[in-house]
Protein backbone atom coordinates (compact mmCIF):
# COMPACT_ATOMS: atom_id res chain seq x y z
CA UNK A 1 0.00 0.00 0.00
CA UNK A 2 1.74 3.48 -1.14
CA UNK A 3 0.17 6.66 -0.54
CA UNK A 4 -0.07 8.47 -3.55
CA UNK A 5 -2.37 11.33 -2.44
CA UNK A 6 0.86 13.94 -3.37
CA UNK A 7 0.46 12.82 -7.15
CA UNK A 8 -3.15 12.34 -7.40
CA UNK A 9 -4.65 15.50 -5.00
CA UNK A 10 -1.59 17.42 -4.31
CA UNK A 11 -3.91 20.82 -3.94
CA UNK A 12 -7.32 19.84 -3.89
CA UNK A 13 -10.09 19.46 -0.96
CA UNK A 14 -12.26 16.83 -2.77
CA UNK A 15 -14.94 14.31 -1.41
CA UNK A 16 -13.87 10.72 -2.05
CA UNK A 17 -15.87 10.30 -5.01
CA UNK A 18 -14.57 13.66 -6.68
CA UNK A 19 -11.33 12.52 -5.87
CA UNK A 20 -11.87 8.89 -8.09
CA UNK A 21 -13.50 10.62 -10.96
CA UNK A 22 -10.94 12.71 -11.09
CA UNK A 23 -8.00 10.26 -10.65
CA UNK A 24 -10.54 7.86 -13.68
CA UNK A 25 -10.30 11.28 -16.09
CA UNK A 26 -6.52 12.16 -15.39
CA UNK A 27 -5.24 8.57 -15.27
CA UNK A 28 -3.21 8.82 -18.88
CA UNK A 29 -1.26 12.12 -17.49
CA UNK A 30 -0.91 10.10 -13.71
CA UNK A 31 0.65 7.32 -14.94
CA UNK A 32 4.12 7.97 -15.27
CA UNK A 33 3.68 9.78 -11.52
CA UNK A 34 1.81 6.27 -10.48
CA UNK A 35 4.98 4.63 -11.69
CA UNK A 36 7.34 6.32 -10.11
CA UNK A 37 5.50 5.93 -6.45
CA UNK A 38 5.21 2.13 -7.72
CA UNK A 39 8.99 1.63 -7.75
CA UNK A 40 10.62 4.01 -5.28
CA UNK A 41 7.55 4.83 -2.62
CA UNK A 42 7.50 3.82 0.71
CA UNK A 43 4.85 1.53 1.19
CA UNK A 44 3.40 -0.05 4.14
CA UNK A 45 1.09 -3.56 4.70
CA UNK A 46 -2.36 -3.65 3.59
CA UNK A 47 -3.54 -4.70 6.90
CA UNK A 48 -2.92 -1.18 8.03
CA UNK A 49 -5.78 -0.12 6.12
CA UNK A 50 -9.40 -0.22 6.16
CA UNK A 51 -10.59 -0.43 2.53
CA UNK A 52 -14.03 1.72 1.54
CA UNK A 53 -15.86 1.27 -1.65
CA UNK A 54 -13.45 2.06 -4.25
CA UNK A 55 -16.36 3.83 -6.03
CA UNK A 56 -18.44 5.18 -3.26
CA UNK A 57 -20.99 7.36 -4.57
CA UNK A 58 -21.14 6.77 -8.57
CA UNK A 59 -23.36 9.01 -10.46
CA UNK A 60 -25.47 5.80 -11.60
CA UNK A 61 -25.22 1.80 -11.40
CA UNK A 62 -26.90 -0.13 -14.12
CA UNK A 63 -26.97 -3.42 -14.06
CA UNK A 64 -27.47 -6.44 -16.66
CA UNK A 65 -30.46 -9.07 -15.81
CA UNK A 66 -30.48 -12.70 -16.77
CA UNK A 67 -27.50 -12.33 -18.78
CA UNK A 68 -25.64 -15.65 -18.43
CA UNK A 69 -26.46 -18.63 -20.14
CA UNK A 70 -26.30 -21.00 -17.46
CA UNK A 71 -24.05 -23.15 -18.43
CA UNK A 72 -26.52 -24.17 -21.22
CA UNK A 73 -25.78 -23.75 -24.83
CA UNK A 74 -28.57 -21.08 -25.49
CA UNK A 75 -29.43 -18.95 -27.27
CA UNK A 76 -29.73 -15.83 -24.50
CA UNK A 77 -32.25 -14.18 -23.53
CA UNK A 78 -33.53 -10.63 -24.79
CA UNK A 79 -31.26 -7.99 -23.53
CA UNK A 80 -32.28 -6.10 -20.86
CA UNK A 81 -31.02 -4.08 -18.01
CA UNK A 82 -32.08 -1.86 -14.85
CA UNK A 83 -31.30 0.92 -12.30
CA UNK A 84 -29.41 0.32 -8.65
CA UNK A 85 -29.85 3.18 -6.50
CA UNK A 86 -25.90 4.64 -5.85
CA UNK A 87 -27.12 5.06 -2.42
CA UNK A 88 -26.51 0.79 -2.20
CA UNK A 89 -23.29 0.77 -2.17
CA UNK A 90 -21.13 -0.55 0.41
CA UNK A 91 -17.75 -1.37 0.64
CA UNK A 92 -15.91 -4.37 1.55
CA UNK A 93 -16.13 -5.91 5.43
CA UNK A 94 -19.43 -3.36 5.36
CA UNK A 95 -22.49 -5.24 6.30
CA UNK A 96 -25.70 -6.29 4.30
CA UNK A 97 -28.53 -4.94 6.25
CA UNK A 98 -31.77 -7.09 5.47
CA UNK A 99 -34.58 -4.87 5.43
CA UNK A 100 -38.01 -5.75 7.01
CA UNK A 101 -39.38 -5.30 3.74
CA UNK A 102 -42.02 -8.93 2.88
CA UNK A 103 -39.77 -11.03 1.12
CA UNK A 104 -39.42 -14.50 0.60
CA UNK A 105 -35.53 -15.00 0.48
CA UNK A 106 -33.16 -12.40 -0.15
CA UNK A 107 -29.99 -14.28 -2.55
CA UNK A 108 -26.22 -13.17 -3.41
CA UNK A 109 -25.31 -12.73 -6.87
CA UNK A 110 -21.55 -12.14 -7.65
CA UNK A 111 -20.83 -9.98 -10.41
CA UNK A 112 -18.19 -8.59 -12.24
CA UNK A 113 -18.36 -4.51 -12.43
CA UNK A 114 -17.19 -2.17 -14.85
CA UNK A 115 -15.95 0.84 -13.83
CA UNK A 116 -17.05 3.29 -16.71
CA UNK A 117 -13.90 5.84 -17.73
CA UNK A 118 -15.12 8.15 -20.03
CA UNK A 119 -17.99 9.03 -21.04
CA UNK A 120 -19.64 7.39 -23.98
CA UNK A 121 -23.19 7.41 -26.18
CA UNK A 122 -24.39 4.99 -29.23
CA UNK A 123 -20.96 3.52 -28.53
CA UNK A 124 -20.38 0.82 -30.83
CA UNK A 125 -19.63 -2.90 -29.62
CA UNK A 126 -16.52 -2.85 -31.44
CA UNK A 127 -14.89 0.31 -29.54
CA UNK A 128 -16.89 -0.31 -26.13
CA UNK A 129 -13.70 -1.49 -24.41
CA UNK A 130 -11.83 1.59 -24.64
CA UNK A 131 -14.56 3.23 -22.44
CA UNK A 132 -13.81 0.71 -19.49
CA UNK A 133 -11.68 1.95 -16.76
CA UNK A 134 -11.30 -1.13 -15.05
CA UNK A 135 -12.97 -3.77 -12.79
CA UNK A 136 -14.16 -4.71 -9.36
CA UNK A 137 -15.84 -7.47 -7.53
CA UNK A 138 -19.74 -6.57 -6.72
CA UNK A 139 -22.76 -8.51 -5.20
CA UNK A 140 -26.01 -7.79 -6.56
CA UNK A 141 -27.99 -8.15 -3.39
CA UNK A 142 -31.57 -8.78 -4.22
CA UNK A 143 -35.09 -9.53 -2.05
CA UNK A 144 -37.35 -11.85 -4.07
CA UNK A 145 -41.20 -11.12 -4.53
CA UNK A 146 -44.04 -12.47 -6.50
CA UNK A 147 -43.19 -10.09 -9.18
CA UNK A 148 -40.32 -9.14 -11.10
CA UNK A 149 -40.82 -5.07 -11.12
CA UNK A 150 -41.14 -5.33 -6.73
CA UNK A 151 -37.91 -7.70 -6.79
CA UNK A 152 -35.85 -5.20 -8.97
CA UNK A 153 -36.91 -1.98 -6.85
CA UNK A 154 -35.91 -4.18 -3.90
CA UNK A 155 -32.48 -4.32 -5.28
CA UNK A 156 -31.89 -1.00 -4.22
CA UNK A 157 -32.26 -0.60 -0.37
CA UNK A 158 -29.24 0.88 1.28
CA UNK A 159 -26.00 -1.40 1.55
CA UNK A 160 -27.48 -3.71 -1.46
CA UNK A 161 -24.54 -3.26 -3.99
CA UNK A 162 -21.62 -4.08 -2.51
CA UNK A 163 -17.69 -3.60 -4.15
CA UNK A 164 -14.23 -4.08 -3.87
CA UNK A 165 -11.74 -4.24 -2.97
CA UNK A 166 -10.21 -2.05 -5.20
CA UNK A 167 -10.21 -1.41 -8.97
CA UNK A 168 -8.11 -3.66 -11.11
CA UNK A 169 -7.48 -1.08 -14.44
CA UNK A 170 -8.49 -2.38 -17.65
CA UNK A 171 -4.87 -2.72 -18.85
CA UNK A 172 -3.88 -5.77 -16.08
CA UNK A 173 -6.86 -7.57 -17.89
CA UNK A 174 -6.13 -9.54 -20.79
CA UNK A 175 -9.36 -10.91 -21.31
CA UNK A 176 -12.05 -9.88 -19.34
CA UNK A 177 -14.67 -11.90 -20.96
CA UNK A 178 -12.83 -15.16 -19.59
CA UNK A 179 -12.38 -14.58 -15.64
CA UNK A 180 -13.86 -17.14 -13.00
CA UNK A 181 -15.97 -16.26 -10.11
CA UNK A 182 -16.28 -17.91 -7.28
CA UNK A 183 -18.41 -17.25 -3.88
CA UNK A 184 -18.87 -18.99 -0.61
CA UNK A 185 -21.03 -18.00 2.38
CA UNK A 186 -19.43 -18.86 5.80
CA UNK A 187 -16.77 -20.71 3.46
CA UNK A 188 -19.84 -23.18 1.99
CA UNK A 189 -19.47 -23.27 -1.72
CA UNK A 190 -22.14 -21.39 -4.05
CA UNK A 191 -21.01 -20.02 -7.31
CA UNK A 192 -17.81 -21.18 -9.46
CA UNK A 193 -18.43 -19.98 -12.84
CA UNK A 194 -16.43 -18.44 -15.88
CA UNK A 195 -17.57 -14.52 -17.25
CA UNK A 196 -17.41 -16.58 -20.67
CA UNK A 197 -20.65 -17.73 -20.23
CA UNK A 198 -22.80 -14.41 -20.53
CA UNK A 199 -24.95 -14.36 -23.12
CA UNK A 200 -24.84 -10.80 -24.18
CA UNK A 201 -20.76 -9.92 -23.88
CA UNK A 202 -19.42 -6.84 -22.01
CA UNK A 203 -18.78 -5.09 -25.86
CA UNK A 204 -22.69 -5.60 -25.96
CA UNK A 205 -23.87 -4.25 -22.70
CA UNK A 206 -22.06 -1.12 -23.43
CA UNK A 207 -23.56 -0.69 -26.50
CA UNK A 208 -26.92 -1.41 -25.13
CA UNK A 209 -26.47 0.60 -22.25
CA UNK A 210 -25.14 3.61 -23.79
CA UNK A 211 -27.84 3.91 -27.01
CA UNK A 212 -30.43 4.46 -23.71
CA UNK A 213 -28.29 6.71 -21.33
CA UNK A 214 -24.99 8.58 -21.28
CA UNK A 215 -22.07 6.41 -19.06
CA UNK A 216 -19.74 8.67 -17.52
CA UNK A 217 -16.61 8.17 -15.56
CA UNK A 218 -16.95 6.95 -12.51
CA UNK A 219 -20.55 5.21 -13.53
CA UNK A 220 -20.78 1.00 -12.80
CA UNK A 221 -22.09 -1.56 -14.77
CA UNK A 222 -23.43 -5.29 -12.70
CA UNK A 223 -22.73 -7.59 -15.76
CA UNK A 224 -24.95 -10.23 -14.14
CA UNK A 225 -24.68 -13.65 -12.39
CA UNK A 226 -25.15 -17.14 -13.00
CA UNK A 227 -27.91 -18.24 -10.99
CA UNK A 228 -26.43 -22.16 -10.86
CA UNK A 229 -25.44 -21.73 -7.19
CA UNK A 230 -27.29 -19.29 -5.61
CA UNK A 231 -28.37 -19.54 -2.47
CA UNK A 232 -29.94 -17.33 0.24
CA UNK A 233 -28.13 -14.51 3.13
CA UNK A 234 -28.96 -14.66 6.81
CA UNK A 235 -28.13 -12.81 9.40
CA UNK A 236 -24.53 -13.59 10.89
CA UNK A 237 -23.15 -14.28 8.10
CA UNK A 238 -20.36 -13.96 6.16
CA UNK A 239 -20.05 -13.80 2.23
CA UNK A 240 -16.96 -14.01 0.19
CA UNK A 241 -16.64 -13.21 -3.55
CA UNK A 242 -13.51 -13.81 -5.44
CA UNK A 243 -13.00 -13.09 -9.06
CA UNK A 244 -9.58 -14.36 -10.83
CA UNK A 245 -7.26 -11.53 -11.39
CA UNK A 246 -9.28 -9.14 -9.90
CA UNK A 247 -9.27 -9.85 -5.91
CA UNK A 248 -11.64 -11.00 -3.01
CA UNK A 249 -14.49 -9.33 -1.59
CA UNK A 250 -16.01 -9.94 2.09
CA UNK A 251 -19.32 -8.67 3.70
CA UNK A 252 -20.89 -9.63 6.24
CA UNK A 253 -24.75 -9.85 6.81
CA UNK A 254 -27.38 -8.24 9.55
CA UNK A 255 -30.97 -9.09 9.69
CA UNK A 256 -32.75 -7.73 13.05
CA UNK A 257 -35.87 -9.96 12.13
CA UNK A 258 -33.37 -13.05 12.32
CA UNK A 259 -35.36 -14.66 9.54
CA UNK A 260 -34.23 -18.16 8.40
CA UNK A 261 -33.80 -19.91 4.87
CA UNK A 262 -32.03 -23.40 4.17
CA UNK A 263 -28.22 -22.77 4.17
CA UNK A 264 -27.66 -24.49 0.94
CA UNK A 265 -27.78 -23.44 -3.01
CA UNK A 266 -31.53 -22.40 -3.89
CA UNK A 267 -32.07 -25.45 -6.53
CA UNK A 268 -35.29 -24.28 -8.06
CA UNK A 269 -34.32 -20.37 -9.43
CA UNK A 270 -31.33 -21.98 -11.45
CA UNK A 271 -33.67 -24.20 -12.59
CA UNK A 272 -36.40 -22.15 -13.75
CA UNK A 273 -33.30 -19.51 -15.38
CA UNK A 274 -32.26 -22.70 -17.46
CA UNK A 275 -35.80 -23.63 -18.48
CA UNK A 276 -36.46 -20.01 -19.73
CA UNK A 277 -33.22 -19.77 -22.12
CA UNK A 278 -34.23 -23.20 -23.11
CA UNK A 279 -38.06 -22.03 -24.14
CA UNK A 280 -36.97 -18.65 -25.01
CA UNK A 281 -39.41 -17.06 -21.93
CA UNK A 282 -37.81 -14.28 -20.49
CA UNK A 283 -38.84 -13.08 -16.66
CA UNK A 284 -42.24 -11.71 -16.76
CA UNK A 285 -42.86 -8.41 -17.94
CA UNK A 286 -40.17 -8.30 -20.59
CA UNK A 287 -41.04 -8.51 -24.37
CA UNK A 288 -39.99 -11.55 -26.01
CA UNK A 289 -39.35 -9.88 -29.29
CA UNK A 290 -36.04 -8.89 -30.42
Amino acid sequence: MIDASAAVAPDAERTSQELIEAVIEDFDALSAPLRELEQNGEGRPLSEARLLAPVPKPGKIVAMGANYLEGTDGPPLPIWSFFKSPQAILGPGGTVALPPADARVFHHEPELVLVIGRKCRNVAPADALDYVFGYTVGIDVSGRFPVLQQSLFNKSHDTFAPIGPWIVTADEIDDPQNLRVRLWVDGQPRHDFSTSDMGHGIRECIAFISSVTPLLPGDLVFTGTNHQGIGPIQDGETVTVEIEKIGRLVVNVSDPLERRWPKRIDDEMPARIRRMIKEGTPPGGISAHR
